[in-house]
């Protein structure tokens, strides 16, 4: 009744919809960023309790998990206004809280937009929808981080640098980029995080894989997925998932998160074609888990200049996005002495260091000026073959470079910090057990909880396997096969 009489949740007038507000805006956002999370949780955490040897799927999965839940606290409690606050230092914002009334049903604020000759619109929803969505990336990173220190690091040390590194080395590049820093400032283009995000991953991750160490020798010769089905589950996950990551990113549902979420797609698809043809071309046969790694890179590429380039030059950033990360870690990975001492797990270093600093280059490249004037207050800006010369080029290589460097001082010391107190690596007799010894629990409990299946007591050749009866059922793995009518199989995972 109230809402026919124009008032309810529907009114023109209401203090849940004040004149700012746009619904379709504010839906979209909350969209994406529930897209985002779905990367994440349960994208990431199915793809990496799937793609690693069975003994760690847990582990692989808890680490991902534990990232995910802690840096939403640290973010609301400080995180985010460190990256999209008041500027304290060029590169860094002044820490404070969201998680007051005050702050977060007001209209959203981006510092970018007071730089620019002419500033953006600001976003027509709540600074608590800005604050998720942003929550989001942060989380991302970390949880990508983690694959590269998959299978030997100690649990309890990864619960400490989670919260550390969030706060020290991701606020900085994303201030600096989105939240109105110095590079943003200077031009440095980053339309979606393919350097706050991949590229800082990427290099954190390396950074880390050798602070912490290698696997044991026989997890590094042989580190096969557990679950090859689960694992293309999880990476279809992230790939619908990224309609969100990139789609968003223009704060609003216009023109510029439709070229992103298409280019996107379009991306994705040709990387992941052109590593599978080169993996038929090299190896004779394609790989389910390339096929995966191909559409990562080109997700990763596409993610600096998404809603920045035409279509087509999507396609080529595709080619290049499953070329060049291929080259680096086939060829060029088993040439290198040092590449090859350092254990990065899932090879997070190729598929978003690699790939990141290849997009934010060829966006450099390709993005078009008539695209930048819908997303950029910046002027001027554009890719070098619309006239924007070496210049462009330049600006992403140095803007790389810093957080290049940034990421590795910064993650050296932080583990350098907490191997004082915490060994970062887990004892080689845990490491034998795997799951078990780091959680007391297993992934998978083929014949209950402590109880191991005697080949002697249920001997299939007497034709006890059927269902119809036979052989030797004593005790009660025997009698629980023959209430099942299952067959007693060996299965090495």
């Amino acid at each position: 009744m109230a809402a026919a009489g124009g008032g309810g949740a529907y009114g023109a007038s209401l203090p849940a919809v004040p004149g700012w507000l746009n619904k379709g805006d504010n839906a979209w956002q909350l969209t994406a960023s529930t897209l985002v999370g779905i990367q994440s949780m349960p994208g990431l955490v199915v793809l990496y309790g799937s793609i690693v040897k069975k003994k760690w799927a847990v582990n692989s999965a808890f680490m991902a998990l534990y990232a995910y839940a802690s840096s939403l606290l640290v973010w609301v409690v400080v995180g985010f206004r460190m990256a999209f606050g008041e500027e304290l230092l060029p590169f860094w914002g002044k820490a404070g809280v969201a998680l007051t009334q005050s702050y977060l049903v007001g209209q959203a604020k981006i510092p970018a937009t007071e730089y620019g000759v002419v500033p953006l619109t600001e976003p027509f929803y709540p600074e608590a929808t800005l604050v998720l969505f942003q929550f989001e990336f942060a989380a991302i990173t970390l949880v990508l981080l983690a694959g590269s220190v998959l299978g030997r690091m100690n649990i309890k040390a990864w619960m400490v640098f989670t919260p550390l590194w969030l706060l020290l080395s991701y606020t900085v590049g994303a201030f600096s980029l989105w939240g109105g820093g110095f590079l943003y400032r200077w031009g440095v283009i980053d339309y979606s995080g393919g350097y706050v995000i991949h590229l800082s991953s990427g290099i954190a991750g390396f950074t880390a894989a050798y602070w912490v160490g290698p696997r044991l020798k026989s997890d590094r010769e042989r580190f096969s997925p557990n679950n090859i089905l689960l694992m293309i589950a999880g990476g279809g996950l992230l790939w619908m998932g990224w309609a969100g990551f990139n789609g968003g990113a223009p704060y609003a549902a216009n023109i510029a998160a439709s070229v992103a979420v298409l280019n996107t797609n379009v991306c994705a698809a040709t990387s992941l074609l052109m590593w599978t043809c080169l993996d038929v071309i090299f190896f004779g046969k394609p790989s389910v888990i390339g096929a995966v790694q191909g559409m990562m890179t080109g997700l990763v590429c596409i993610t600096p200049g998404a809603g920045l380039v035409q279509t087509w030059a999507a396609v080529i950033m595709g080619f290049f996005a499953g070329s060049v990360p291929w080259f680096t870690m086939m060829i060029l990975h088993k040439k290198s002495a040092f590449l090859m001492k350092v254990d990065d797990t899932l090879a997070v270093f190729h598929t978003h260091a690699v790939a990141g600093l290849l997009g934010g280059i060829l966006t450099g490249l390709l993005a078009t000026p008539v695209l930048f004037s819908l997303e950029s207050s910046v002027p001027g800006l554009r890719g070098a073959f619309y006239g924007g010369g070496i210049k462009q080029v330049g600006k992403q290589l140095a803007g790389a470079a810093f957080v290049i460097a940034w990421n590795v001082v910064v993650t050296t010391l932080i583990l350098l910090g907490i191997g004082l107190f915490i060994p970062l690596r887990m004892p080689d007799d845990q490491l034998m057990i795997g799951d078990d010894a780091a959680h007391g629990e297993e992934a998978y409990a083929l014949w209950g909880d402590g109880e191991k299946f005697d080949a002697t007591r249920h001997d299939l050749s007497r034709g006890g396997g059927g269902g119809g009866g036979g052989g030797d059922r004593d005790g009660p793995a025997g009698e629980r096969l023959s209430g099942m009518g299952a067959r007693g199989v060996t299965i090495q995972l």
